[in-house]
């Protein structure tokens, strides 16, 4: 199938499937939904694109099982924290400004849907790929995946254990990898997009698959990511987190530093 088609039914279904979110949302007024979506519908667009792609099979196989895998796990880590918590704070907040508004919230899901079918360019780059056996790039796109949804996983599991002491009520998660990257989860979320520019070398549309990585810093640094989470980290803990900007590398994981 053309690339170009994929990427049109991708964006039609996550259009549909985030409608269908909305209409749940109007009713529970809790959007948190909405990343349990996204997560599945950009691992579901990783799974179709393979299955449709006109490449060769290696790689179609592998970004099957790169996306279909990491949507999968995120998806289903999100799914249970949005039934075992109240509405994610990043929402909560809009929700006081916007109350039901049913367009606002319409618009928010599409605008979320239009992210999975931009994030699922690097899959078309992936299932153009003519390349029919394994070679470094493949090898290298193995390990950078492995190590990167280990890296997550690990990241979320002790956020998770640290959140469900009521002892930490108020307090900012220093445990594991969070010492050394106030979002380590965030850091290997960007990280794995690279196993797909790996995958993508020798595709005659590769250059692509760099919008990936590119565009997952981009919203993680300065539009919804990193920006929305440590303004409620503040709201909620204060001098506490502030504290930990001060002697902890945002993103990169590094050494902390220690406060003056």
């Amino acid at each position: 199938m053309n690339p170009w088609s994929q990427w049109l039914i991708v964006w039609a279904l996550a259009a549909i499937a985030q409608g269908l979110a909305w209409a749940r949302q109007q009713r529970t007024a809790n959007a948190t939904l909405v990343d349990v979506v996204w997560s599945f519908g950009v691992g579901g667009g990783a799974l179709l694109v393979a299955a449709t792609g006109a490449g060769a099979a290696l790689p179609r196989q592998l970004l099957a099982l790169f996306g279909g895998l990491w949507g999968l796990r995120l998806g289903l880590h999100l799914l249970r924290r949005a039934q075992g918590e109240a509405e994610d704070g990043r929402y909560a907040q809009l929700r006081l400004r916007w109350g039901a508004a049913p367009l606002k919230w319409l618009a928010m899901f599409q605008f979320q849907a239009l992210l999975i079918a931009l994030f699922a360019l690097p899959f078309l780059a992936v299932a153009s790929n003519p390349v029919q056996h394994w070679n470094a790039w493949f090898a290298a796109a193995v390990a950078i995946w492995l190590g990167s949804i280990a890296g997550e996983a690990l990241a979320d599991r002790q956020l998770s254990r640290f959140r469900a002491d009521p002892m930490h009520r108020g307090k900012t998660c220093r445990d594991g990898l969070w010492r050394y990257s106030r979002h380590p989860n965030y850091f290997f979320e960007w990280l794995h997009w690279f196993s797909y520019v790996l995958l993508a070398a020798g595709s005659p549309i590769a250059w692509l698959a760099w919008s990936g990585p590119i565009v997952m810093f981009v919203f993680l640094r300065w539009i919804s990511g990193i920006p929305f989470t440590e303004a409620q980290a503040l709201r909620t803990r204060g001098e506490d987190y502030a504290r930990y900007q001060r002697t902890t590398p945002m993103l990169i994981p590094w050494l902390p530093k220690e406060e003056r």
